[in-house]
């Protein structure tokens, strides 16, 4: 039987034998690529977009510190729980992986290509430009904050990723709780910003999930 559980961004692999060992090291491998791909892209996406006062209208009032202090806690936490106790989830099935695998490539496909959308509009932290205008196009003609619904994907990927109710919890609830702490946040500049302009874009789409929420 192979069995690999990694702490902190490894892949929980409960292998079912010699059967199909090839193809859960390789998806292991996969997913460990993709995790760190996506950690390097955040740390790059913080050092090269936060706007500096001067540069912009910064209205950020702790959002960013309060959203990664919350999600590396949550991942810390998380990871611990999943890599401690034994796999409990849907009696650790071996499908679980795949599923994790395709969320989080789908979470960082989402979110990688609504910050391309933003180009130089984009920020880590919540600040206006003089020149910004609103953006409608591509995933935000359907959601307001599309980079926000990748987040959440990764992080349920993550939280399944644990193999453990708690480790899901924590991974995706207390992250979760600061995203919409953030979107408030986002919400008012932005509402300040462009006025009625956005007001009726608000009332013409939903935050996170088209349609729903």
């Amino acid at each position: 039987m192979t069995i690999v559980r990694e702490f902190w961004g490894g892949f929980s692999l409960v292998g079912e034998g010699r059967v199909g060992e090839t193809c859960s090291m390789t998806v292991h491998l996969i997913w460990k690529t993709l995790y760190w791909a996506w950690i390097l892209t955040e740390v790059l996406v913080l050092v090269v977009t936060r706007t500096r006062r001067g540069g912009g209208e910064v209205q950020d009032r702790g959002s960013l510190i309060v959203l990664w202090t919350v999600i590396f806690g949550a991942m810390f936490g998380g990871s611990w729980v999943g890599a401690v106790y034994q796999p409990a989830m849907f009696h650790a099935g071996h499908w679980l992986r795949y599923v994790c695998l395709g969320l989080l490539m789908l979470g960082l496909s989402i979110r990688w290509a609504a910050i391309y959308t933003l180009g130089k509009a984009f920020s880590a932290n919540v600040a206006i430009h003089s020149t910004q205008k609103l953006n409608q196009s591509g995933l935000f003609r359907w959601m307001r904050h599309p980079s926000y619904t990748g987040m959440m994907l990764i992080f349920l990927a993550m939280g399944l990723n644990t193999r453990n109710w708690l480790g899901l919890a924590i991974i995706v609830v207390l992250p979760a709780a600061a995203l919409l702490y953030r979107i408030h946040v986002e919400e008012a500049a932005l509402t300040g910003a462009f006025g009625a302009e956005y007001v009726e874009y608000s009332r013409t789409t939903k935050r996170l999930i088209p349609g729903i929420y």
